[in-house]
């Protein structure tokens, strides 16, 4: 097991006897047995003070040092109908935080001689398309496919919302598309697509589900006996935390989902349960002590040209003033989670929070300054720390087009890619468009490019949208392609063409 030196963390403990005597069973009450100092824990508390109200959702947080749980504690409510708070033992749904979990499974899979990372995935999924290069597991992983993501292709076809998908559905939605973002390699592109992909292969070498492989492989082993992967919509939960999502005027309205799609994320687990997954990149238990496992999953991709993107197996790797950083993110209806980690100090610090309005990369990454300023080595924060949650790039102002020059756009028009058929017509003086489930405005940029003013508040950002009409050598419509970063190029065919 890696060790650090107690030392410099000493101003924070009260006593390290303490720390290595304070039983771990009683974890909910951790925040009450003064474990760290009163002035730190008050400062700790004070970030969550939004969030201890009555009446409001919150969070579960969990401090590590040296393999122990030094603080653990639950602000606001797990769920507001009933007043239950949050604790240590609640469940959280912890997005992208999974995506850990299905590259474990594989790495698992490789090391055990199933499965190789450079193999073509069409050798696990044939009915994926035979694109101008093969897609490799070894791409799917550090998010070099180029492939369309599932999720905003759905935005696309209007099926937003609470719109229920199978996993058979969103891998034919996957299969359908003629086209991919880049060729495999060329670039890093953020995919939960090939997370997704990654968890059928997994099932599909095993025999089993992929939360059956995880149950048996990863959260039996390590006691991880509250964690699961959430493939059921029907399954009982408990002590699970209720998702919210923050409605003009401070009130709250539920906000959960019907999807049983997994591998991009859908683990559930506890700040408890967290620990033992923490530690496992310590003490390799896993792999046996070995530490081949630990070495695979810690290796971050490259792209063709040998450009290193920092992205290992699920985990983004990195430095923070000066430190070795381990961490990633989740976030999906009214979950959104934060877990990082130092190994050189053997610190990690994870909030999973059960409202979508919270902020936990800004939480951790303020815990992790008041526990880590004496050992920082470099007082310089990337641009992209400072301003972590980025900001929306302006969308172009409208023009004034005639209600002829908007007639010529109406019409019917069907892609094959998403299956699905737009109808364009004109309301009043404005160009609209009906897709399944949404209405949109579409505002023209150009003579031949419009944007839309639709954006879903809960899974799908789609205000971004953009439409580009293409036409004959007559100059009569035939069609347009859909963009939608990070998709582009999805084809509408208009009906009679």
């Amino acid at each position: 097991m890696q060790t650090t030196d107690l030392r410099p963390c000493m101003r924070w403990l009260l006593t390290v006897g303490v720390l290595t005597a304070a039983p771990l069973m009683a974890l909910a009450d951790t925040a009450k047995q003064g474990y760290l100092n009163p002035e730190l824990t008050r400062q700790v508390d004070d970030l969550f003070s939004e969030w201890t109200r009555p009446g409001h959702p919150g969070a579960a947080l969990g401090i590590v040092k040296d393999g122990r749980l030094i603080y653990a504690r639950g602000y606001g409510m797990a769920n507001l109908e009933y007043d239950i708070p949050i604790t240590s033992a609640s469940v959280f749904r912890t997005g992208s935080i999974g995506k850990q979990f299905t590259a474990m499974c594989i790495a698992l899979q490789v090391q055990r001689g199933q499965i190789s990372l450079d193999d073509d995935i069409r050798k696990y999924l044939p009915e994926m398309p035979q694109y101008e290069a093969p897609i490799t597991i070894r791409h799917l992983i550090h998010h070099t496919s180029g492939l369309r993501g599932y999720l905003v292709l759905m935005g696309l076809a209007g099926r937003v919302g609470d719109y229920f998908i199978t996993p058979t559905q969103a891998l034919e939605l996957l299969a359908r598309q003629k086209a991919l973002n880049f060729r495999p390699g060329e670039k890093y592109l953020y995919s939960n697509s090939g997370y997704f992909l990654l968890g059928e292969i997994v099932a599909r070498v095993s025999g089993v589900s992929l939360a059956e492989f995880a149950r048996q492989n990863l959260f039996v082993p390590l006691g991880m006996n509250n964690t699961h992967v959430h493939d059921d919509r029907n399954r009982i939960v408990r002590n699970r935390a209720t998702g919210y999502k923050r409605l003009a005027g401070g009130n709250f309205k539920i906000s959960t989902t019907q999807l049983e799609i997994v591998g991009d994320g859908s683990v559930f687990t506890t700040v408890e349960d967290f620990l033992k997954w923490d530690q496992h990149y310590a003490t390799g238990k896993l792999d046996n002590g070995k530490g081949s496992l630990l070495e695979m999953v810690l290796t971050t991709g490259k792209l063709n040209d040998g450009t290193d993107m920092g992205y290992a197996f699920g985990l983004t790797t990195d430095t923070y003033r000066g430190l070795k950083r381990i961490h990633h993110s989740g976030s999906f209806m009214g979950y959104i989670a934060n877990y990082v980690r130092f190994p050189d100090q053997a610190f990690s610090v994870y909030v999973f929070a059960n409202v979508s309005a919270m902020e936990p990369e800004r939480l951790t990454t303020a815990i992790a300054d008041l526990f880590l300023q004496d050992e920082y080595t470099s007082e310089t924060v990337a641009k992209e720390e400072q301003n972590w949650q980025g900001a929306r790039e302006a969308l172009p102002e409208g023009i004034a087009l005639s209600d002829s020059a908007l007639r010529k756009f109406t019409g019917s028009y069907y892609s094959e890619e998403l299956d699905v058929v737009a109808q364009l017509a004109l309301d009043d003086t404005r160009l609209i468009m009906e897709l399944e489930l949404t209405r949109d405005t579409l505002i023209p940029v150009s003579g031949k490019r419009f944007i839309t003013t639709y954006a879903n508040d809960d899974a799908y950002d789609l205000s971004s949208r953009a439409l580009e009409f293409l036409s004959d050598k007559n100059d009569q419509v035939t069609g347009f392609l859909m963009h939608a970063d990070p998709i582009f190029n999805i084809q509408f065919v208009k009906a009679g063409r």
